[in-house]
């Protein structure tokens, strides 16, 4: 056996249990809970957000700063002229890598987010050189946990008490430490997640990376103990049931596949997986694949929840992900509720997202907008 067709074979043998759950999860979309009338869809863009990012090495500060810069100015322009529903700005939540801290980048972020341009979470990359330890990821998690908490105001608490509580997204994919050791090294990751304030991870999907588990297309409590590597490979879906959440809880974007595209007049179907990126098309056909993805709170139909992602720095997606094809589309998307009103647009941050969530958990329905600040509160808007 060739090199190549050995990792193609090792790459289909990594994605086949969440290909083998697919048609099921897409039949049940199509025959599972109904809702007839006007839905909410509830937009959270996880950037990645790294502005030391090259194709090879790092940016040096200064650098940072220049390019940090612009995205400010783009993000401004985009989320000025895209409002949803409630008059929100479009804008990502920001996971900023802990690994590569400046505090003048914190600073202009932290001004972004008081300007409603986007909040900040946590990204980081660890286990890269070789496998970390449980010690030294609680440390590090702890120590930029606070930083960003105490010296930048940023992340937020329940209800405005406690410790300071943060998004994730895990650098390389490997939640859990889910790639065979690589990038993490950590068997009990989730455990020091959940110790730590993480109250949700929002790194999934992956595929086709051998970091996708099986279970897609949710949000839902990790079923295994957390203690355990990749916990998450098992879990429940969130539920209408007034139970309080396992946290983190997982926080899926979609996962579908896109049959409609061609190659010299072939069928050469593709993974959308939510990805704002410049080589993907940008039209109302992909929000519908989004949406059939119909990630919702079981009980909840009418709030469907599509978690995108990007990659901000990547010079040639960033059209895509903030620039004028962002601004075009997400107002086409916009636009096209008004018109058949079939659906309202909201724009909302990790935190606000699982905001919405809790409170569909509890029991609460009507418009998305009046719980986004139901139990986590940001630490720079929260006031006694």
């Amino acid at each position: 056996m060739s090199v190549n067709s050995n990792s193609l074979f090792t790459k289909f043998k990594n994605n086949l249990p969440w290909l083998v759950r697919y048609p099921f999860d897409r039949a049940g979309n199509y025959f599972g809970e109904k809702f007839e009338g006007k839905k909410h869809v509830i937009f959270t863009v996880a950037n990645h957000f790294e502005p030391s990012w090259k194709a090879q090495g790092f940016h040096d500060l200064p650098t940072q700063i220049k390019r940090l810069n612009e995205w400010h100015k783009t993000a401004k322009s985009t989320g000025e002229a895209v409002l949803d529903a409630d008059g929100t700005k479009f804008r990502h939540t920001n996971f900023y890598p802990a690994e590569q801290y400046f505090p003048e980048l914190l600073d202009t972020m932290a001004e972004m987010q008081a300007d409603g341009l986007g909040e900040v979470e946590i990204h980081l990359h660890h286990g890269v050189e070789k496998p970390d330890t449980a010690e030294n990821l609680r440390k590090q998690l702890v120590e930029f946990r606070d930083i960003l908490a105490e010296r930048h105001q940023c992340l937020s608490k329940i209800d405005g008490n406690g410790m300071p509580m943060w998004a994730f997204v895990h650098g390389n994919l490997a939640l859990g430490n889910s790639c065979g050791g690589k990038y993490c090294g950590v068997d009990n990751e989730m455990q020091i997640l959940q110790e730590t304030g993480c109250y949700v991870d929002m790194t999934l999907p992956s595929a086709p990376d051998e970091t996708q588990v099986p279970l897609l297309n949710q949000i839902y409590e990790c079923g295994l103990p957390l203690d355990e590597p990749i916990p998450h490979k098992k879990g429940e879906r969130i539920a209408v049931s007034g139970k309080k959440p396992q946290l983190p809880l997982i926080f899926t974007g979609p996962l579908v596949f896109n049959w409609t595209r061609r190659i010299k007049g072939l069928p050469v179907p593709r993974l959308d997986d939510g990805a704002l990126v410049h080589n993907q098309p940008m039209d109302i056909a992909r929000f519908n694949r989004w949406m059939s993805a119909n990630v919702t709170v079981k009980g909840r139909p009418e709030w469907v929840f599509v978690k995108l992602y990007c990659h901000g720095f990547f010079d040639h997606d960033q059209e895509a992900c903030i620039g004028e094809g962002a601004k075009r589309f997400f107002s086409e998307i916009i636009e096209n509720g008004e018109k058949t009103g079939q659906y309202k647009v909201h724009f909302a941050s990790a935190r606000e997202a699982f905001n919405m969530v809790w409170a569909a958990i509890e029991g609460k329905k009507g418009v998305p907008n009046d719980f986004r600040n139901y139990r986590l509160k940001s630490i720079m808007n929260f006031k006694e």
